[in-house]
């Protein structure tokens, strides 16, 4: 009986190693995973992919469109994650009032499984196969947190104190920190308290438009809230650290930040990833200031040397795990530019992330820079003021519901006009102010075979998915 049972056990452990191999060989699987800063438009990006992956009518760019038969929602294949509520997310910008779904804040995966009849002369032989599209979403504040991966408690705090130093938004928490003393006895409410004014600093830099909110999960502490793990801060090196000292439990729950939640999300979630969007606010960065279009900058280059950017090959893939193979970074909020202006910031999204995109192009991956809108929300219309003609974006005001026209000034043609500044540490543009409004989603009917109109996502679909769907 007990030799049945074993005998019974490895049967079904065959079968279910050669269902997976079947399936890799025949319904490949592309993982696709979506992040970027907050407010970027994730959730968003996500939404208005699926829909207009199910419906194509508006994807004319996206070149294997004519052969997918047919596509479908399936259970997602991680039964420990949560599904992305892909219809709650649709509902809320296709409804009669429509708006903008909730952010981000926690990991979660979507299934698309897709009919193709295979290009090429002898496709029409082979018959149609399926492709799955694992979409994981991620918050952008957990992508930040990689970044600490190669850090020791010491560079983080000097680096973080350095750099919020002369912020606003930091003075409470910059106050709290300098008056401690490192070498202490560990005092656990002066821990509270000092994690507890750093995380009201995070909380408001994230708010006025700064990058740098890390560590990710103060923001979003979900089940971790309260634990040890959340409850350190950066603080100025004292000349002596002793065992059970303040700064020596910092140090220790720094790195157990690091060990039991940053390195089990890259290793469970980020490092099977196979494509990556990293989704962008330039716009809202352009218009808080030279200080933020830096701080997003370094912040960006920071955090993608934490990918694994390369050519996933069959033995490769094998024996040193999945790479990210393609990767493409998207200035959002297209729409709220007049299109004549839309090569001007995608540039500027070239010349923002030039370092990371040379070092992913180093390592063989293909990277690309486009600037979108994956939903349109304004109209444009051109005016005459003061005998000039000028482009304006029209839309839905966010606060009030009123209808407004916008023009945003003129991005500059060279980036380096806005990057160079940046770069110098100017607190604020001299030669021109950059508008940014929030716009509503606007009230659409989606006709039969049509996802929500947006700008350029079909040429992004084109760019992630095209070569595996041939």
């Amino acid at each position: 009986m007990v030799l049945g049972r074993m005998t019974d056990g490895l049967t079904h452990s065959l079968e279910t190693a050669a269902s997976g191999v079947s399936a890799a060989l025949f319904e490949p699987v592309i993982r696709l995973g979506v992040t970027g800063l907050s407010r970027a438009g994730k959730t968003v990006f996500i939404t208005s992919l699926v829909a207009n992956l199910l419906d194509r009518g508006r994807m004319p760019q996206f070149s294997p469109a004519p052969r997918i038969s047919a596509a479908f929602l399936q259970p997602q294949p991680d039964d420990t994650l949560p599904r992305f509520d892909y219809e709650t997310h649709l509902a809320a910008l296709a409804g009669r009032t429509p708006h903008w779904p909730d952010s981000t804040r926690a990991v979660s995966e979507l299934r698309l499984s897709l009919r193709v009849q295979p290009a090429g002369f002898f496709g029409g032989l082979r018959g149609p196969r399926t492709v799955h599209l694992d979409i994981i979403d991620y918050p952008g504040e957990w992508l930040l947190d990689l970044a600490l991966m190669g850090k020791t408690y010491a560079d983080w705090s000097e680096v973080t104190l350095g750099r919020i130093a002369s912020r606003p938004e930091a003075a409470p928490f910059m106050a709290t920190a300098r008056a401690e003393d490192g070498s202490l006895p560990l005092d656990e409410p002066r821990a509270q308290a000092l994690a507890a004014r750093f995380t009201e600093y995070l909380q408001a830099a994230r708010k006025v438009g700064w990058s740098d909110c890390t560590p990710g999960r103060f923001l979003l502490p979900g089940d971790l809230a309260g634990s040890p793990v959340l409850t350190f801060a950066p603080l100025p090196k004292p000349a002596h650290a002793p065992r059970g000292s303040l700064w020596r439990e910092m140090d220790r729950r720094f790195e157990a930040y690091k060990s039991r939640v940053v390195r089990p999300f890259f290793r469970d979630h980020f490092a099977r990833i196979d494509r990556q969007v990293v989704l962008l606010d330039v716009l809202g960065a352009i218009h808080a200031g030279p200080m933020a279009l830096e701080d997003m900058r370094r912040t960006m280059a920071e955090v993608l040397g934490a990918f694994r950017p390369g050519q996933n090959r069959f033995l490769s893939s094998l024996l040193l795990g999945r790479r990210v193979d393609r990767i493409l970074f998207a200035a959002t909020r297209a729409d709220h530019l007049h299109h004549s202006q839309h090569p001007r910031l995608t540039a500027i999204t070239e010349a923002l992330l030039r370092e990371a995109r040379d070092r992913a192009a180093f390592a063989g991956a293909e990277v690309m820079a486009m600037s979108l809108a994956s939903v349109r929300a304004t109209t444009e219309e051109s005016r005459s003021h003061n005998g000039e003609t000028q482009d304006l974006v029209r839309g839905t005001l966010l606060d009030g519901g009123k209808q407004a026209a916008m023009f945003a000034g003129h991005l500059p043609q060279d980036p380096n006009h806005l990057l160079a500044p940046a770069r110098n540490g100017e607190a604020a543009w001299l030669e021109a102010d950059y508008s940014v409004m929030a716009f509503a989603p606007a009230r659409q009917t989606l006709n039969p075979g049509e996802g929500p109109p947006h700008i350029r996502l079909d040429r992004a679909a084109e760019f992630l998915l095209a070569d595996k769907l041939g």
